[in-house]
């Protein structure tokens, strides 16, 4: 009797487990990379983006948290015909109470409008604004201890973006003391009819040791963001090239042991196109089934990560419809490529051979 598709996946049901739990792993992780590597450059981006249209870092700097640049260019900035505002920012690290290490931001006085209170106030100087996410994990204190010097609370903030929501906000001047330096990078806000090219040129005029570039450009060339994007393509490939290797080894085996199956539907004329089609079918049913499955526990997953509260929101990734797309037509592809040997083999096979060997 010849199976159909949905037939003979329940005629070989351990091996179809096992197909559908190596298909499920291999997507999931591609789902669980590509979600978590864009979802940190969009965070990081967004940040950027806030208010910064122009970002000012230092000449040849590989990465912000190393760039220092001289806070009061944004006064001569700031005079720039179609500029609206200039804002100087401190970006780093340092342990907070019980938490091990927390992002801390020195932000000049104009941009602590950006950040919306959930309580509280902006700060002044000796005083912070928590992040909802660590004011949480702090259990909302009214002070707290950062890098060995006591601050107050004045408020807590939400803004959506993880990395901030995660971390600590405080005046430029206090956050130069913690770090040492004078600010990270510049952003700058232009109107929208603003001549960006000739402001961009000006800016880079003013002092020879600062390189202005638009938000946009800087995070297409931004080292770290292209590290993070070219470590998560090479680990989905590992992942894509393993569920493969999987889907292949046990579509092998299956169509070794249907062979009088294989046989039998050769001896009585059906075609190998047909006998290619069959596997195909099957293999693509059960890619449909594991990527269903890999969905949901991708999800699952990113949930509890965002939500962890020794993580503090900074792992924050989406399951885009750019991710979904690609973790698709991955999963179909290692189906498809696994299935195509075994599916050749089968349907090439001499047919009384097949029959005499599978009896």
């Amino acid at each position: 009797m010849i199976s159909t598709p949905l037939k003979a996946l329940r005629h070989n049901l351990l091996k179809t487990g096992l197909i559908y739990t190596s298909l499920t792993v291999a997507i999931a992780a591609i789902f669980l990379i590509t979600a978590i590597s864009s979802g940190i450059i969009g965070m990081y981006s967004s940040m950027l983006k806030t208010d910064g249209d122009i970002i000012v870092t230092e000449r040849g700097i590989a990465d912000t948290f190393f760039s220092e640049v001289e806070p009061g260019l944004t006064d001569l900035i700031g005079a720039i015909p179609g500029v609206q505002s200039a804002s100087a920012l401190i970006y780093g690290a340092s342990p907070v109470e019980t938490i091990p290490i927390a992002g801390i931001y020195g932000v000049s006085e104009n941009r602590f409008s950006v950040y919306e209170l959930t309580q509280g106030r902006a700060p002044k100087s000796r005083q912070v604004l928590l992040g909802h996410t660590i004011a949480e994990a702090l259990e909302f204190p009214e002070r707290v201890k950062i890098s060995d010097v006591y601050f107050d609370v004045s408020g807590v903030f939400q803004s959506g973006i993880g990395f901030e929501d995660g971390g600590i906000v405080m005046p430029l001047e206090d956050a130069s003391e913690i770090f040492h330096k004078t600010a990270s990078i510049l952003l700058i806000s232009v109107a929208i009819d603003a001549d960006t090219e000739s402001i961009l040129r000006q800016i880079n005029a003013l002092d020879p040791n600062i390189e202005a570039s638009t938000t946009d450009s800087f995070i297409e060339e931004y080292n770290q963001f292209k590290i993070v994007s070219t470590s998560g393509r090479a680990i989905s490939t590992i992942a894509f090239l393993m569920g493969l290797l999987g889907i292949g080894s046990m579509m092998s085996m299956v169509v070794n042991d249907r062979r009088a199956e294989f046989g039998i539907m050769r001896a009585i004329g059906i075609s190998k196109a047909t006998i290619i089609q069959k596997l195909f079918t099957e293999a693509l049913l059960l890619t449909l089934a594991s990527f269903a499955s890999a969905w949901a526990l991708s999800e699952g997953v990113l949930y509890s990560l965002k939500n962890a509260e020794k993580l503090q929101g900074y792992i924050n990734g989406t399951i885009t419809q750019e991710v979904m797309l690609f973790a698709f037509f991955a999963a179909v592809g290692m189906a498809l490529l696994g299935s195509l040997l075994p599916a050749l083999h089968a349907s090439r096979t001499d047919p009384i051979l097949l029959i005499q060997k599978g009896t």
